[in-house]
């Protein structure tokens, strides 16, 4: 089937939710999500939204600890740009209905803080803002009539003026534009051409190309494959956040224990109670993500303990209860009681700072084509993110990108839904898969792959064997893909394949040490490697 839209957006978290409904009114708009709405990466963020809105903080303070994060990558306009839209963005949040947590007295927003902030400026609902803010938008989206979902659709391939008619094959010029998408639908297993004038990819993270990953199942990195295979610049895909803490338990898939536990007095412990992180930082346990990561995986190296352990049974039991109640609940489930004991933890692969490189409107270098979000390398995280940024960069892009694609829309530069027959999919030959384990197993193998040699840790060696083996799992993937019928699974696995095979080449070409990127080869900073890493697939044709 084809579908002719104004504006098609792939993803349905804060981003691209936001940035419908900031369209909505210019236009016919299509929401694809490879599964239900609610499932994103947005719905499991527990922490908040980092944005300047107390008398005693500044603009200035939030640039500064974002820049000191970023370890020197970071695109400073960018970072102003973001830390001063931060406050009109969430009144546009309490306008649509969030309804974030307030002071004692209720006379304004309670704030929290994380690692990394030198001030308390993390608005937050309880310990589930993002399901809050991904509650409100999903009920204002479902209640417009120009925005149509289409869920259990998964994207396969962005469509160009360059695409061919063979299924998959992207022949990429110097001026290519986006005419839209290949999606497949779940339930019918038909591929349906999607046209559009602007297309957003708002797809989320990449955390499920590691084995262990606070992420949900739908963040496999699609977004950035999909722009990579068209030709679109990606960056920076060394820079890996891994979260420090996430539950030890075999029953907590995915599971996070937020950072804002640390915040409010949470301390890292070993099993015999020392806390340890004095000696890593002196900001101690609320230091930036990659040096507590890093720490707690020395830790747990040198005494060969499963865990490390979070500590937050010397507050007050209400106190944690009210602040925390579905950690609290949650972590019972699992038998543990935070009040009483502490939280066995480990790192976890959390968020991708790289992505698909945007300009200061969510632009990529293929026309009409945008990237928001955690899809996108806007150049506000740098090196390393500074906790709370993601969600508050996901709300000012799609206000950037919004007014751009409209603005593209009224000025016709937008691409013309009529410009070309667009080719429909072709999978003539192909027969239908009776060997799904194979899908599983390199799934897997790719997995621990990339979480034993392209980890927290690297090594020159590690790296080079990964090079090696991902090449030949990327050629018994293409094999694969050409002979047989497409599935969701097969997209995510030669989506994550790809995303893979980035960051192992982002990662060694980086020769140094900085922020998330941590290779024992090249344990200093240089100032010649204070640059992004940009790649771009070699033109054909």
């Amino acid at each position: 089937m084809a579908y002719k839209y104004d504006f098609l957006i792939i993803g349905s978290g804060i981003a691209g939710l936001s940035f419908a409904l900031k369209v909505a009114r210019h236009g016919r708009v299509a929401v694809v999500t490879k599964r239900k709405i609610m499932e994103s990466n947005t719905a499991r963020a527990q922490g908040g939204i980092a944005a300047v809105l107390d008398l005693s903080d500044s603009f200035d303070m939030h640039i500064k600890d974002t820049l000191d994060a970023g370890d020197g990558i970071c695109n400073r306009d960018v970072v102003e740009m973001v830390v001063r839209s931060g406050p009109e963005r969430i009144e546009e949040l309490i306008e649509l209905g969030v309804d974030f947590s307030r002071t004692k007295d209720g006379t304004g927003l309670s704030l929290g803080r994380e690692g990394g902030h030198s001030h308390n400026r993390i608005v937050h609902a309880k310990d589930l803002t993002g399901n809050a803010v991904e509650e409100a938008l999903v009920n204002r989206v479902k209640q417009h009539d120009n925005i149509h979902i289409f869920e259990d659709h998964i994207a396969i391939d962005l469509i160009t003026r360059s695409t061919r008619l063979k299924r998959g094959l992207i022949i990429t010029t110097h001026d290519d534009y986006c005419l839209g998408a290949y999606v497949l639908n779940r339930a019918t297993g038909e591929i349906d051409t999607f046209i559009s004038k602007s297309t957003i990819l708002s797809t989320g993270g990449s955390g499920k190309v590691y084995a262990y990953t606070s992420n949900p199942d739908v963040a496999t990195g699609d977004g950035i494959a999909m722009a990579y295979r068209a030709g679109a610049a990606v960056a920076n895909l060394e820079f890996v956040q891994f979260h420090p803490t996430c539950l030890f338990h075999p029953k907590a898939k995915n599971f996070l224990i937020s950072e804002t536990v640390r915040g409010e007095g949470g301390i890292l412990k070993d099993a015999s109670g020392r806390a340890f992180m004095e000696e890593y930082s002196p900001l101690r346990d609320l230091a930036c993500r990659d040096v507590v990561a890093r720490a707690i995986d020395l830790e747990m190296k040198k005494s060969g303990a499963d865990s490390v352990f979070l500590d937050i049974t010397h507050q007050d039991p209400d106190f944690v209860k009210d602040r925390f109640p579905h950690l609290y609940s949650k972590c019972l489930d699992f038998g543990y009681d935070m009040t009483r004991e502490p939280l066995p933890v480990v790192p976890a692969a959390h968020y991708m700072c790289g992505g698909v490189v945007t300009d200061i409107s969510g632009q990529t270098n293929i026309k009409n084509l945008f990237a928001i979000g955690e899809t996108a390398c806007t150049g506000l995280h740098g090196a390393n993110r500074l906790a709370s940024n993601s969600l508050l960069e996901a709300l000012v892009y799609a206000h950037q990108a919004a007014a751009k694609a409209v603005e593209q829309m009224e000025n016709g530069t937008a691409a013309s839904v009529e410009m070309l027959e667009t080719p429909l999919w072709d999978d003539t030959g192909t027969i239908d898969t009776d060997e799904a384990i194979v899908i599983a197993h390199t799934w897997d193998e790719i997995r621990r792959l990339m979480w034993n040699y392209v980890g927290i840790v690297r090594s020159n060696k590690r790296l080079e064997r990964a090079k090696r083996r991902i090449g030949l799992i990327q050629e018994e993937i293409e094999e694969y893909y050409w002979n047989f019928k497409i599935t969701m699974d097969l997209v995510e696995l030669r989506n994550i394949a790809i995303v893979a095979e980035l960051i192992i080449r982002c990662a060694s070409h980086r020769k140094e040490s900085r922020g998330l990127h941590f290779n024992i080869g090249y344990p200093e900073k240089r100032n010649q490697w204070k640059k992004d890493t940009v790649l771009r697939r070699p033109f054909v044709g």
